[in-house]
């Protein structure tokens, strides 16, 4: 009788640990079902915060390359007129010079050289016709003279590589 007892007081004592044990595990799983869902829902608004700063910095960068474009465009377009006016004042230079008188012509060129304006001097001569520029030549200080042929000998090899 004493094992009777003992085999149902084991057995109560089995079945109360087996379901405070069930329970518990129970209560562990929901606890863990419910942590999963917190933080798959943080998960999920973080992914969203994420792609809307995502998104939100594509629009900039897509703005930052419109108005990059923009500014290029501004850029060549002044770059543009900066060489038509140069072209410009380069064409009148040339004119007023191809008009004068060919010592005077010398005269300034060889002020403007005294001054290093060489590649300003180099530039015009340039534009000058030929013959102007035989005149002039004749009346530059004998170094001028052999500076500036310098470069139209060295512009003239240029040119013909390039061609």
């Amino acid at each position: 009788m004493i094992r009777f007892f003992l085999f149902f007081l084991s057995l109560g004592t089995l079945l109360f640990a087996v379901e405070e044990t069930s329970s518990s595990l129970t209560k562990q799983r929901i606890e863990v079902m419910e942590l999963k869902k917190e933080l798959n829902s943080f998960y999920n608004e973080k992914e969203q915060e994420y792609q809307q700063r995502k998104k939100e910095l594509e629009n900039i960068l897509a703005q930052i390359e419109k108005e990059k474009s923009i500014i290029q465009k501004l850029h060549d377009e002044n770059e543009q007129i900066l060489k038509d006016i140069k072209q410009e004042v380069d064409n009148k230079t040339a004119k007023i010079y191809n008009a004068m008188k060919p010592k005077n012509a010398a005269d300034i060129f060889n002020q403007m050289i005294g001054e290093g304006k060489i590649e300003d001097v180099f530039d015009i001569i340039i534009k000058l016709k030929e013959n102007n520029v035989t005149q002039i030549m004749k009346f530059l200080s004998v170094s001028n003279a052999s500076m500036i042929t310098e470069k139209l000998k060295n512009f003239s090899v240029n040119n013909e590589k390039k061609e």
